[in-house]
This record gives structure tokens, sequence and C-alpha cells, in this order.
């Protein structure tokens, strides 16, 4: 099928990768799993003999990324959740004498992405206390580790999910994913010209009629004020702030002047 033109390259790759869960005990951690899945845009999950799925926990747990676990694909064995990949790789925190050359998991991750180019691939992990067996390890082509702290690398099954994913993401972008925000961008659009100029102007009435700045004797002070503001590449919204803060200074400046002088107000 063709893709749409303009459409983001990195979707593929992604699309290519299966994460494979084996035995999982719990099925809050195959719902959490799915969820780190998602939020790295992984799609494709596949599980080896769970001990309860479906189960209303694992859909608690996804928060919202239901439609994952009713992708899932329940397989019976391992072999059947490798048919037909052609690189995989097992996720272990034990060296194995045999077994697969062992990689850390972001020098795994761009090694993933660049296999998707030959077809499908996949992440295997293993039970949550008893991890992977040499059996299952065996059936990769390398290992894969995440360099925590050897004083304590225990992680929670969908942590380590969420890690490769992570790395996954970081590979598929070339280091440099897109944001991910929902909310309103803080910044607004460059000041025009004219809003700049019209806002020195009324800094300069508001400074000459506080008594800040002598007309007679401006010395450098409003150069090195274009300066200061220059340097700040003012935006619309903070031009407006700036004037709305100068009319305040004027009508405070306007209503002393009425309470010192009301002789000068014609009834």
């Amino acid at each position: 099928m063709n893709r749409a033109a303009g459409a983001d390259p990195s979707h593929l790759p992604l699309e290519r990768v299966r994460i494979v869960l084996s035995h999982t005990s719990h099925p809050g951690n195959i719902g959490a799993a799915a969820r780190a899945m998602k939020t790295m845009g992984l799609t494709r999950l596949l599980l080896v003999n769970p001990k309860r799925f479906p189960d209303e926990e694992a859909f608690v747990r996804a928060a919202g990324a239901d439609d994952l676990l009713a992708t899932a694909r329940v397989c019976s064995s391992v072999d059947e959740a490798l048919a037909d990949t052609r690189f995989a790789c097992a996720v272990t925190a034990r060296q194995r004498n045999l077994g697969p050359p062992p990689l850390a998991a972001r020098a795994a991750a761009a090694e993933i992405l660049a296999r998707t180019g030959d077809g499908e691939v996949a992440l295997l992990f293993g039970n949550e206390t008893a991890g992977l067996s040499n059996v299952e390890v065996q059936r990769c082509q390398r290992t894969v580790f995440i360099p925590a702290n050897p004083d304590y690398g225990s992680l929670n099954l969908a942590a380590a999910v969420q890690v490769l994913a992570y790395e996954l993401r970081l590979a598929a972008f070339a280091n440099d994913p897109p944001a991910c925000s929902r909310t309103v961008a803080f910044a607004s659009p460059p000041a025009s010209h004219q809003d700049i100029e019209r806002f020195y102007q009324h800094l300069e009435r508001v400074m000459v009629r506080s008594g800040f700045l002598d007309p007679q004797r401006p010395r450098r002070l409003l150069p090195k004020l274009r300066r200061l503001f220059g340097r700040a590449a003012l935006e619309r919204d903070e031009i407006n702030i700036l004037r709305g803060l100068l009319d305040a200074v004027e009508r405070q400046s306007t209503t002393r002047y009425v309470d010192r002088h009301p002789e000068g107000i014609d009834d």
C-alpha cells in the first residue's frame, strides 16, 4: 500500500517492531506495558501463554491503550510469536555464557530499527520473576540489557518495556522526536515594527511625564532601552503587556495630578 505524501517516515520502522511478553504472570503488567508502548508509537503486542488475559486489570493499567490490548495476539510459544521475523532481541539483565552477544539498550535500538528494512523484528521480554529461559534467549540473535545501577538493576516489566520503547523512538527520529504537547503554545507571534515603535513612543511619554526622563538632557537612556528590549525579541503579547503597564502608570499619574490640583479641572 502506498503511504500518503508527506507521511511521517519514522512510522513504518516502528510498525514493524513486535513487543513479545513471555509467560507474563500479572495482567496489570500487560496493561502497563501496552501503555508504555503506545506513548512511544509502538502498536504490535504479542503475548506468549500469559497467566491471565484478557483481564480487567490489564485494561485498567493500560490507561487508554485499550486498542493495543484489543489487537494483542496470544501465542502458544515463543517460536509462534517470532514467526516470520527477520531479527529478534532478548531483553535480559543476566549475562549468558551460551547465547547471542549482548548490546546495551541504545545500541540495540539503532540496530533493531536498521533491521526493519529487512522485515519484521521483535523484542522479547520474559516472566516478571524468572525472566527468560536459556532456550528462549537462544531463539534470538542478540541479547539486550539496560545499563542500570549495578547494585540494584531490578526493573519492573513495564518499566523495561518503556525504556526500550523510548530508545526505539529516539532511533526512529534520529534522536530528535517531535515534541508531544496538547497545551496552548506560550509564545505569540513577533511584534511588528509599528507596534514596537508605538511602544517606544509610549514609554518615552510616560518617562517624561513621571520625571524619570528629562527631554532636555536625555543622554543615552532611550538608545540603551532600545538595545535592552531589542535583545528580548519582543512578541506581540509582550508588547501588549508592556503597554498595558504603561497605561496603568499614566492613569495613576493623572489621578494624583487631579488630587493635587482640583482647581485645574473644569466643571
